[in-house]
């Protein structure tokens, strides 16, 4: 594997140990036990003239002119939302990371809701230090997908080894020493504790640039800025550690490196240190009195004291090894290119297709439903959008474009707020590009399905323009046509074929099982069903078939729709003459394309019919001639309708076959979870006929 993570610090953070801060610390500790550990490289300003005008732009400017040559899979930005812009245009197909250590609405480049936005819209993933600054974050955001976001707390490696018998009576501070993190609260806390027993020691470990707060002498001892591992030594050796911050702590160390050395923390309640609750004491109104009469029980209670050190040691779960595993698999994941949900999950699909609303009801049984009710079926989450209805609903007159317009935020916006595994798109051409851009970054697998005929009449059509505009975008293209005439197209490897869905619940009839039908043959034709009814005028090879079987065969009884003046059959009505008839004749509009077949063959075999299908289809890719009658012109088909109509026993027979094959390896529950596996999304063994071709 040869891969680059480029881990970009603040420009004020070191990573030399006498000045490191607590974000080079945690990006230093986490890389160290990382299984990338040979593949990041950290970037800060440590080699930088510091004597020049060299602030935060100048900073990442120069990195990046510096490195846009490179192939850089993955930037992780630390708290410098203001860098973010300047990454992404210098490195476009990056993959970016974006850690917040503080309260992002007081971070440059993040202060509003605009820059927030931004920021969700550039970034793989945003990963937030505690729970509280996440909050912060998305205050304010509308339609914007949280579950997307990583709360990943500072850890610690906790000490195995500890001796609390060896402990010295120190209470410490730890931090800036200013008025924010309540340093003149806890010196005053000092001087007035000495008064009560001067046995015990308070040390302050830090600095402070204006320093402006001055203990009383003799009660506390300033030992100014010390190495993260002597601060880990101090906690290990002193009884009490105070983190008593007035401001809003995005997380605060105190707590967790002092209790990973059995050092029993006083903490405020303040933002992100509540979450320190169950590690650490904590105060509820942070003053010199509330802290100096804890201190006095605690102090004087050597049994009590101990209690609560090792509870808190045992509530500590921000192991540094946790941090540093989740950290991984994030990079694992965009590495990848693969969801880092479970691949035995329920999914989630957002649907975008024509579901027949302004039918009235009337096309119920069509190819989208079915594929809705399969991922039903099979337990995933379903979100759909009509696309028809909702353009339609929002046409202008006064601005034409605008419904377009609309219907691609409807898209983003639910995107955003559902958050799905897939994005399912069925016969819809209108998507803006930055869709398909949004769902790459945030993984989300994008599929389109398409059902017309691949024929020779297609090539030479409007339809191949829209067909091709989604295929460069999408991870499968799913054709119920074979994929073979495009075999020297660019983008063949996305094409898969699938075969029109059966859909138990509504193709329930059997009948084969039914005795003294009313029909010998059924056909049914359309000018198109979203349209409904025939075209004035219109006429073509199938109507002149079906009115030659009529005439040729006058010993069958024949249930016609769509010729001769009697408008197409919908909605129940349809099931209803199925249910009455015995053989049907499964005919397409157009030229005969392999394995395409209109979707109404799947109503027919999966409803108990025998079917009569032209062998130019080239469907024996998928039936045998024992459940299916395949004919070759129209004296065979007439004369294979007579042997037929006068041996049920055989008709039954094929039938039956057909219909259980159908049911068994061609059902919605099969074609939605293929659909699924063909992007990695399941692990769902492969039908008969997914490499049919």
């Amino acid at each position: 594997m040869s891969k680059k993570i480029f881990t970009i610090l603040p420009f004020k953070e070191s990573l030399k140990k006498n000045l490191a801060g607590a974000v080079s610390i945690f990006v230093q500790d986490t890389t160290q036990i990382s299984k990338f550990k040979k593949y990041i490289k950290i970037i800060s300003s440590d080699k930088l003239d510091k004597k020049k005008l060299f602030r935060n732009k100048n900073y990442i400017l120069d990195f990046c002119k510096k490195n846009h040559q490179k192939k850089i899979d993955i930037f992780e930005i630390h708290n410098r939302p203001e860098y973010l812009l300047y990454v992404k245009q210098f490195f476009p197909y990056s993959k970016i990371n974006l850690f917040f250590h503080n309260d992002p609405l007081t971070l440059r480049g993040s202060e509003t809701v605009k820059d927030r936005e931004t920021i969700i819209t550039n970034t793989n993933k945003l990963i937030f230090n505690s729970r509280w600054t996440q909050k912060k974050f998305y205050f304010g955001l509308k339609n914007v997908d949280i579950s997307d976001s990583i709360i990943l707390p500072h850890g610690i490696k906790k000490s195995k080894k500890l001796n609390l018998d060896k402990k010295e009576k120190n209470i410490l501070f730890v931090g800036k020493l200013n008025k924010s993190k309540g340093y003149d609260i806890f010196c005053d806390t000092a001087y007035k504790f000495k008064k009560y027993d001067p046995t015990w020691n308070f040390i302050s470990i830090g600095n402070e640039t204006r320093k402006e707060i001055f203990p009383i002498k003799n009660t506390v001892k300033e030992l100014g800025y010390l190495k993260n591992e002597e601060v880990l030594k101090f906690y290990e050796k002193s009884e009490i550690a105070i983190g008593n911050s007035v401001w809003d702590e995005p997380l605060g160390r105190v707590a967790n490196e002092a209790i990973s050395r059995k050092c029993l923390p006083i903490i405020s309640n303040k933002a992100g240190l509540e979450e320190s609750k169950k590690i650490a004491h904590v105060l509820k109104n942070n003053t010199s009195k509330e802290i100096l009469d804890y201190l006095k029980k605690i102090t004087s209670d050597k049994k009590y004291r101990r209690k609560k050190q090792n509870l808190f040691y045992k509530n500590q779960t921000f192991e540094l090894k946790d941090s540093a595993k989740k950290l991984d698999a994030i990079r694992d994941e965009l590495l990848n290119n693969s969801s880092h949900l479970s691949k035995f999950k329920n999914k989630k699909i957002l649907h975008i297709a024509n579901f027949n609303e302004n039918s009235d009801g009337r096309l119920f049984y069509s190819f989208a439903n079915k594929i809705n009710n399969g991922f039903i079926k099979n337990n995933h989450i379903l979100e759909t959008i009509n696309d028809r209805s909702f353009l339609k609903l929002n046409k202008s007159i006064i601005n034409p474009f605008n419904n377009i317009k609309k219907f691609n935020e409807k898209i983003l916006n639910t995107l955003k707020n559902f958050s799905p595994d897939m994005l399912l798109i069925g016969h819809v051409f209108n998507i803006d590009k930055e869709i398909f851009y949004y769902c790459t970054k945030k993984n989300i697998k994008i599929c389109s399905w398409y059902i017309d005929s691949i024929s020779k009449e297609f090539l030479n059509s409007e339809k191949k323009k829209n067909f091709f505009k989604n295929l460069r975008y999408v991870d499968k293209y799913f054709i119920t046509s074979s994929p073979e005439i495009f075999k020297k197209q660019k983008y063949f490897y996305k094409l898969r074929f699938i075969p029109n869905p059966v859909d138990s619940s509504i193709d329930s009839y059997k009948s084969f099982d039914i005795k003294d039908l009313e029909f010998d043959f059924f056909s049914a034709i359309s000018h198109g069903q979203n349209r409904g009814i025939l075209k004035k005028g219109k006429t073509d090879e199938r109507d002149k078939l079906i009115k030659d079987l009529i005439y040729e065969l006058p010993e069958i009884k024949f249930a016609t729709f769509g010729i001769d003046n009697f408008e197409p059959i919908w909605g129940s009505n349809y099931y209803y003459f199925l249910s009455k008839s015995k053989m049907a004749l499964n005919i397409s509009r157009g030229s005969y394309q392999k394995l395409y077949s209109s979707d109404r063959i799947a109503s027919l075999i999966g409803n108990g019919l025998l079917v009569f299908i032209n062998q130019n289809t080239k469907l024996d890719k998928l039936f045998t001639n024992k459940e299916v009658v395949f004919y070759k012109d129209k004296k065979d088909l007439i004369d294979k309708i007579k042997y037929f109509s006068k041996n049920d026993k055989i008709r039954i027979k094929f039938a039956k076959l057909a219909y259980n094959k159908y049911h068994k390896s061609m059902s919605n529950k099969i074609v939605s979870n293929y659909m699924l596996s063909c992007v990695g999304l399941m692990n769902s063994k492969k039908p008969f006929w997914h490499d049919k071709i």
